[in-house]
C-alpha cells in the first residue's frame, strides 16, 4: 500500500503565473505499560448545551485494555470450526434513516444518505455544532506519522469513533460531550506507515440475549494486530470474546517487528465471521510477513478459517513452529460482503518487493491487484478478478467496493459490484461469478520488460465499458513549471527517464515514468453511488511518480534498510514505497515527478479532479478539478489565492437525498459541498486541519448533521489535529 508523497508544495505557482498539541493534552493517550484501570466507564452527566469546542478528556474511571499488546495475548485453545458458534446468514436490512452504522454507511457501501435536510438552497446556512478532540497527536520528541482517516459511525443515540491510535469513543451526537473513551494503550513504535484507524464496526449479538452486557459491541482492528470488542453502552470489553475481549491476529505471522503488520481498516462481519486483512509495508524484502486473509467467530474471537495464497487448501492455523506463507500479496483496504451470497470481497495489492516479481510464485500471480471472493463459511476463494498483471507499480486496491444492482438493456438485473482503481479504471463485475458486467478488454502493455529475468505481462485488461478517471498519456509538451527555466527542468527529466505509455516497465539504467502514479486514480477513499438516480461520484488524483531501481550495492549505499534490520533508524513519515526491497536483487526510489527545487509538479495541473457519473449511459455528467490554491503554492509557502486548480486529495465523497455531496480530501484544508446534479459548488469550510478522511452525515432529535475527521496527513503536509469536527443547520433547531 502507499499514499503518494504529494506535498502541498507540489502546486500551484501557475495561479500566479495565469492571473490566474492544544486539547490533545486534555486527553492523552496512557502509554502501554500503565497499569489497567477499573474497567468502569464513568457516563459523563448530560448537558443542555456544552461549548462549541467540546469537551474530551477521559474520565480517570473510564476502560482500558489490559497494558499488553498483540504479542502477549494468550492465545487460548486450539480452534477447530466445528465447535465455534454455529454461523447463521445474517439478514442485510436497510440502515435506520437516521443512522450512518457503517464506514460505508450501508451494507453496500453505498456512501449514500436518505437524509434530505440539508439541500443546495440552504447549505450556506450550515455552521459548526461542535467540535469532538480524540486525544491522539504527536507526542513531544516524536516524527508526526499521523493521518487519523477516521469516518466516525452513527447508530440511535451514539456517535462511535476510534483515534488514530485506536482509542474508541461513543460521544452524544448533539452535543459531542464524551459518554466513554477506551483506552486501547497503542505503543507509538505499533505505527507502520501511519496511525490510522479509518473506523469502527457495530455489531448486534446473536447468542446474547438484548439487554445484557456485550448484547451491542463495538469493533475495532488495531496497528498492533488486535480485535477488541468493547460494549456499545459503557466501553467495557466483552469479557466472552478471545482473551479479555481481545483476539491476537500475530498468531501464525512468524518473524516481525511492531509496525511491519498493521490493521488500519474496519472488517466486515459476513454471517457472524470477523473478516481481517493487514497492510505490510511496502519496500522492505521480498520474505515479508504474509498478506493472509482470516475469519473469526464475532461472538467467541474462535479462529474460523484461513486464506493463506501459497498454502491454498490449508484453511486451518499453522503448525506450531510454522506460519502463513510469507511475501504473499497484501490486503489493506476496507473490505465488503454479501450476507446472501454468502461472500466477502477481498481488494489486493500485490506481493512484498513491490516493483520486482521475478520471484513470486504462480499462486500470488493469479490473485494480486485482484478482487477476490472468499466463501465466508470455508475461506475457499470463489472467482477472482485481476484488475493488473504481475504489478510492479505498486497499483495495489486501495478502494472498498460499492455493491450495486446493475440493470442491463433488457431489463433485467445484475447484482453487481463496483471496483474503482488507482489506474483510473473502474471494473463492474457480477459479484455472483467476478465476470465482468460492462466490457473489458486485454490490450498490449509493453513488453517483455527491462530487468533480466522479471518479464512483464503481454497485456493488460482495461475497463472499455466504463469512463476513465484519468487523463491521456504524459507528452513533453505537457511539462510545466513556474517559469521557463522551470519547465524547461521538467522537459528534461521526462526526456531522461523511460516511458512509453502506462505500464512503462521499470529500469535500472535511469528513471521511468509512472502515470497513473499510485495514489491514483481512485485511492482508499473509494466512491459513492445514489441506486435511486444511478448517480456515481469519485474525486481522483492526476499525480505522476518517478522510479528507478537500483543495484543491491547502491541500495545499501544509500542506506536503504528494512524495518525489521537491526541498524534500522525510524524516519517516520518518508515515501513507503522507496525501500530496500530486501531478498531481491535491487532496491527502488520513488519521488513525485517534479521539480525538486520549487516543490512544483512537472505535468500541468490539475492534480485533483472530481467525477459524476450517469451508471445508467456510462457517461459523465460533469467533472471538473476539486481543491483550491489557498493552503499550496511553490516552496512550501500558501498562495492564499480561492482559485480551483485541482490539488492531490486522499478521502471519500458522500451523497445525501437532499441533492449534495459533501467531500474533504484535498489538500486546501477544507471541506466542500457540491450539487449532485450541476457540480457546482454551493458551500465550504476551512477545517482546523487537514479533511483526509470520508465525511458521513446522521440525523439526531430531527436535525441532520455532517461529520468530517480533521485529522490531516503528515505525508500530504496538511495540518495535523485531533478534530472532529460536526457541522448543522443554524436555523433548525
Amino acid at each position: 500500500m502507499s499514499n503518494t508523497p504529494m506535498l502541498r508544495t507540489l502546486l500551484l505557482g501557475a495561479t500566479i503565473i495565469a492571473g490566474t498539541a492544544g486539547a490533545g493534552a486534555l486527553a492523552q493517550v496512557p502509554p502501554a505499560d500503565q497499569p489497567p484501570g477499573s474497567g468502569n466507564a464513568t457516563v459523563a452527566p448530560g448537558t443542555p448545551t456544552p461549548p462549541t469546542d467540546a469537551f474530551s478528556a477521559p474520565s480517570p474511571n473510564s476502560p482500558q485494555a489490559p497494558g499488553v499488546n498483540a504479542a502477549n495475548i494468550p492465545d487460548g485453545p486450539p480452534a477447530e470450526p466445528s465447535e465455534a458458534t454455529p454461523m447463521v446468514e445474517q439478514v442485510t436490512a436497510s440502515p435506520a434513516h437516521d443512522d450512518w452504522p457503517g464506514y460505508g454507511r450501508d451494507d453496500r457501501a453505498t456512501r449514500f444518505s436518505p437524509l434530505d435536510q440539508i439541500t443546495p438552497s440552504n447549505v450556506s446556512h450550515l455552521k459548526r455544532a461542535f467540535i469532538y478532540h480524540t486525544g491522539s497527536k504527536p507526542g513531544p520528541g516524536q516524527v508526526n506519522k499521523w493521518a487519523a482517516e477516521t469516518t466516525p459511525i452513527k447508530v440511535g443515540d451514539g456517535l462511535y469513533m476510534c483515534s488514530a491510535l485506536n482509542d474508541m469513543m461513543r460521544i452524544d451526537p448533539a452535543t459531542g460531550k464524551e459518554v466513554w473513551h477506551f483506552h486501547a494503550n497503542e505503543k507509538y513504535e505499533s505505527i507502520p506507515y501511519t496511525a490510522a484507524c479509518k473506523a469502527v464496526v457495530y455489531y448486534t449479538s446473536s447468542t446474547v440475549p438484548e439487554g445484557e452486557h456485550c448484547h451491542h459491541r463495538i469493533l475495532e482492528a488495531t496497528l498492533d494486530e488486535r480485535l477488541i470488542e468493547v460494549d456499545s453502552e459503557d466501553g467495557k470489553v466483552c469479557e466472552g470474546f478471545g482473551w479479555h475481549g481481545m483476539v491476537n491476529l500475530m498468531k501464525g505471522m512468524g518473524e516481525s517487528v511492531p509496525g511491519f503488520v498493521a490493521e488500519t481498516a474496519p472488517p466486515p462481519i459476513v454471517n457472524g465471521a470477523i473478516i481481517t486483512n493487514q497492510e505490510i509495508l511496502d519496500g522492505q524484502r521480498r520474505w515479508a510477513p504474509s498478506g493472509v486473509i482470516r475469519g473469526y467467530d464475532a461472538e467467541t474471537g474462535r479462529f474460523l478459517w484461513a486464506w493463506d495464497v501459497n498454502r491454498p487448501h490449508e484453511h486451518g492455523e499453522p503448525k506450531e513452529g510454522e506460519h502463513y506463507s510469507r511475501g504473499t500479496p497484501n490486503s489493506w483496504a476496507a473490505m465488503i460482503g454479501d450476507n446472501a451470497l454468502g461472500l466477502v470481497y477481498v481488494p489486493t495489492g500485490n506481493s512484498a518487493a513491490d516493483y520486482y516479481s521475478a520471484m513470486r510464485s504462480p499462486e500470488e500471480n493469479k490473485v494480486s491487484s485482484a478482487v477476490v471472493a472468499i466463501d465466508v463459511k470455508t475461506g475457499e476463494p470463489r472467482w477472482v478478478f485481476q484488475t493488473v498483471h504481475k504489478d510492479v507499480w505498486d497499483y495495489d486496491i486501495g478502494s472498498q467496493p460499492t455493491l450495486m444492482d446493475f440493470t442491463k438493456p433488457d431489463g433485467s438485473t445484475v447484482p453487481a459490484l463496483i471496483m474503482p482503481t488507482k489506474r483510473g479504471q473502474t471494473f463492474v463485475l457480477d459479484r455472483r461469478t467476478g465476470e465482468p458486467v460492462l466490457p473489458v478488454e486485454e490490450r498490449p502493455a509493453p513488453s517483455p520488460g527491462m530487468v533480466p529475468g522479471d518479464t512483464r505481462a503481454p497485456t493488460q485488461p482495461w475497463s472499455v465499458g466504463m469512463p476513465r478517471l484519468g487523463f491521456a498519456p504524459l507528452k513533453e509538451a505537457d511539462m510545466w513549471g513556474m517559469s521557463p527555466i522551470d519547465q524547461l527542468y521538467c522537459r528534461l527529466k521526462y526526456r531522461r527517464a523511460h516511458y512509453v505509455g502506462e505500464f512503462t516497465p521499470p529500469s535500472i539504467d535511469k528513471p521511468w515514468l509512472e502515470y497513473p502514479g499510485y495514489n491514483g486514480g481512485s485511492d482508499w477513499g473509494s466512491v459513492a453511488y445514489d441506486e435511486k438516480t444511478g448517480i456515481l461520484i469519485a474525486n481522483w488524483n492526476n499525480t505522476p511518480m518517478y522510479d528507478q531501481l537500483v543495484s543491491r550495492k547502491k541500495a545499501d549505499k544509500l542506506g536503504l534498510m528494512p524495518v525489521d534490520d537491526p541498524n534500522y533508524k525510524p524516519g517516520g513519515g518518508g515515501a513507503e514505497g522507496a525501500g530496500a526491497m530486501a531478498e531481491t536483487p535491487y532496491g527502488i526510489v520513488v519521488s513525485p515527478f517534479w521539480d525538486e527545487y520549487t516543490g512544483m509538479m512537472c505535468n500541468r495541473p490539475p492534480y485533483g479532479m472530481i467525477t459524476a457519473i450517469d451508471m445508467h449511459t456510462q457517461k459523465v455528467l460533469w467533472q471538473h478539478p476539486l481543491g483550491s490554491a489557498r493552503a499550496n503554492g511553490p516552496f512550501g509557502l500558501p498562495t492564499h489565492l480561492p482559485l480551483t486548480i485541482g490539488t492531490p486529495n486522499n478521502g471519500g465523497p458522500v451523497i445525501t437525498a437532499g441533492g449534495l455531496i459533501f467531500v474533504a480530501a484535498t489538500t486546501d484544508n477544507m471541506i466542500h459541498a457540491f450539487d449532485i446534479h450541476t457540480g457546482r459548488e454551493v458551500w465550504n469550510d476551512v477545517l482546523p486541519g487537514g479533511g483526509q478522511a470520508t465525511p458521513m452525515t446522521y440525523e439526531y432529535k430531527g436535525k441532520q448533521y455532517v461529520a468530517i475527521m480533521a485529522g490531516g496527513h503528515h505525508f500530504m503536509m496538511t495540518p495535523v489535529t485531533d478534530d472532529l469536527v460536526v457541522y448543522a443547520l443554524d436555523n433548525v433547531n
